[in-house]
């Protein structure tokens, strides 16, 4: 899936910022073993009516067959204990199957086959989808616009994002996909289950209590830009989750933008006043070459190495499009890193 995802391999593909477009808990022991095969295990109390930004789709009964279409939204139907029968390819952050790591895993544990895997860099193949025969088209945090959503619910029963695209919280997704799935108690307990391990995680860090952190990038074709990420965007705020929320300079530049993004000329840059800035490293915009711009380098964080550069896809991706099953691989291999970080603010 490119999107929002994607930016990072237009970027280092030399493409300008402005081409952007947009990454567990495993399913409770009573449900782990319910499917065994694609799309099995979907709850009762059926028909159900899930809402979302296109209006309010009706799925009459326990769907069998599963395709996903939004970032993230596989995650959530496997911790439920159903495998989807389809899904995009993983193109941040994806080992040799096209997937995640995380995701694998869960379909094991569920006994549960992978998905087949799509390509939608050219934007959701409806015809290709129809293919695969779905009784339920899931696109909760997607980009979906309203003409696929129209084509698509002439194959199935398709529940969009609920009203901003890309801009769906884990909790958000979590809840409509298990509402749709029949599944609304057991998504309430992937919900209560990560919040902990979220906040039994954080626990651990005292040097994270009161800091501020926020999440940019760095174009390594321009360095005369710096790009934030919004209080929209999943990043910042599943940094805010974790206890660390913009800078109260950075937080007034976003604050109003309805985009996931903003973009600051150079010689803005020191007005990004979070403790802590993350971003992706990438080859050309490394922290050597961050540090020693001279405009970017007078952001505080950076001069006073206080940045967190994720210099390996997986920990970017599990925080890019955080789900029940991602988040814990964020607080195991990112939680530690922002904790360093925080650890040198003065």
């Amino acid at each position: 899936m490119i999107n929002r995802r994607g930016f990072l391999a237009l970027a280092t593909a030399g493409t300008a910022a402005t081409a952007l477009a947009a990454c567990g808990t495993g399913s409770s022991s009573d449900e782990s073993s319910e499917s065994k095969s694609s799309g099995g295990g979907a709850g009762s109390g059926f028909p159900v009516e899930v809402k979302h930004a296109f209006g309010t789709t009706k799925i009459e009964k326990a769907p069998t067959k599963v395709v996903v279409v939004g970032w993230g939204d596989a995650d959530v139907v496997a911790a439920l204990g159903v495998a989807p029968v389809a899904a995009p390819e993983v193109t941040w952050g994806a080992n040799a199957n096209k997937s995640t790591d995380w995701l694998d895993a869960q379909l094991k544990k569920i006994g549960g086959k992978a998905p087949a895997r799509f390509s939608d860099k050219d934007g959701t193949p409806v015809d290709k989808i129809a293919t695969y025969q779905p009784d339920l088209i899931l696109g909760t945090n997607s980009g979906l616009t309203k003409e696929q959503y129209d084509k698509l619910s002439k194959i199935a029963p398709t529940v969009a994002y609920p009203k901003v695209a890309w801009g769906t919280s884990w909790q958000e997704s979590t809840t409509m996909i298990a509402t749709a799935l029949g599944k609304k108690a057991e998504g309430e307990k992937l919900m209560a289950e990560t919040k902990k391990k979220i906040s039994d995680a954080v626990a651990k860090y005292p040097e994270l209590k009161g800091k501020t952190a926020s999440w940019v990038y760095f174009t390594p074709t321009n360095l005369n830009t710096v790009g934030v990420y919004t209080p929209s965007d999943n990043r910042p705020r599943t940094l805010a989750e974790f206890g660390l929320p913009d800078g109260d300079g950075i937080a007034k530049q976003t604050k109003s933008s309805k985009s996931f993004f903003v973009d600051l000329s150079a010689e803005k840059a020191a007005q990004i006043d979070s403790d802590i800035v993350v971003f992706d490293e990438l080859q050309g915009a490394e922290p050597s070459k961050i540090k020693s711009n001279a405009l970017l380098g007078k952001i505080p964080a950076i001069k006073n190495d206080t940045f967190v550069s994720i210099k390996e896809q997986k920990p970017s991706a599990a925080m890019s499009g955080p789900t029940v099953l991602s988040i814990p691989v964020a607080l195991e291999t990112f939680l530690p890193q922002l904790a360093a970080a925080a650890k040198k603010v003065k």
